[in-house]
């Protein structure tokens, strides 16, 4: 667990010398031994926000603290923090401390601040999570797909379900999948297994799963509520404690059984690909 946190300290710490310039997420994420993917999911379980409202935190706590003891332009401030315009920076300011960078001048001003981040896990108590590694050949799915923002999908991808549910096209809603992109955006389907005795349908394409090792964690309760909470927990507890193995692809996988009459019986797996040491 030792090696997981330390990696994942020193990307914070890289993310806090490179305020000033603009830090990529693949850079950020290779300090940890992460995909960028794997790193963004883990960085959201264990500290609560996304990595760019992290940055956007510190950036503004810290050019805050600048135009209260210089004497330092709006303009060059907020170039020194990423903005190519006063207004830009006015904004942001504003949405974060919630005055103009000229009030926080005023004495007696009011300022937000958030510290660095110093990742320390301790153990409180027994969490179970229920989960088994299991082996599976290449599969295809079909489905539908939309691209998502890391920073926005815990609000966008609900709706896109949402918009689904309008209208099936033909599909059950067995899988949602995430495809890695670049980082920073992600492919999200819901799908179905493909069956080559069947037609796709109409609006929907196929994509092949490699094989892989998969650690299969299982969910039992009120969906999201369930799959959400052992989510929180695969990044938070289960991966800086993995053993053996290491993350592997640029995907998970949530997958969807026939929903129970009684909601707290209703069962779900989320599956993230890994590979032997």
């Amino acid at each position: 667990m030792q090696g997981w946190i330390e990696g994942f300290q020193e990307s914070i710490d890289f993310i806090e010398q490179s305020l000033s310039e603009d830090p990529a997420i693949e850079d950020i994420a290779a300090k940890a031994a992460l995909s960028p993917f794997y790193y963004q999911r883990m960085f959201g379980a264990l500290c609560g926000m996304t990595v760019g409202e992290y940055i956007r935190a510190r950036r503004m706590t810290l050019a805050a603290q600048e135009l209260t003891v210089s004497g330092d332009k709006v303009i060059d401030v907020a170039v020194k923090y990423g903005y190519d315009s006063p207004d830009s920076f006015t904004k942001a300011f504003q949405r974060f401390h919630g005055i103009t960078p000229s009030q926080a001048r005023e004495p007696g001003a009011k300022l937000r601040s958030l510290a660095p981040l110093h990742i320390k896990i301790t153990l409180e108590g027994g969490n179970m999570l229920d989960y088994r590694i299991v082996e599976k050949a290449p599969f295809t799915v079909i489905g539908i797909k939309k691209k998502f923002n890391t920073e926005t999908s815990y609000q966008e991808v609900p709706k896109f379900w949402g918009e689904w549910m309008k209208d099936r096209k033909g599909l059950k809603g067995m899988f949602g999948i995430c495809f890695d992109l670049n980082g920073g955006d992600f492919d999200y389907w819901i799908a179905d297994l493909y069956l080559p005795w069947e037609d796709i349908p109409e609006g929907c394409e196929a994509h092949q799963i490699p094989g892989s090792l998969w650690a299969q964690f299982k969910c039992k309760g009120p969906l999201p509520e369930a799959l959400q909470k052992v989510n929180t927990q695969i990044w938070s507890e289960w991966l800086p404690s993995l053993k053996g193995y290491e993350l592997a692809g640029r995907y998970s996988i949530e997958v969807y059984m026939p929903p129970e009459e009684d909601p707290n019986n209703t069962v779900s797996y989320i599956c993230v690909p890994l590979r032997k040491l």
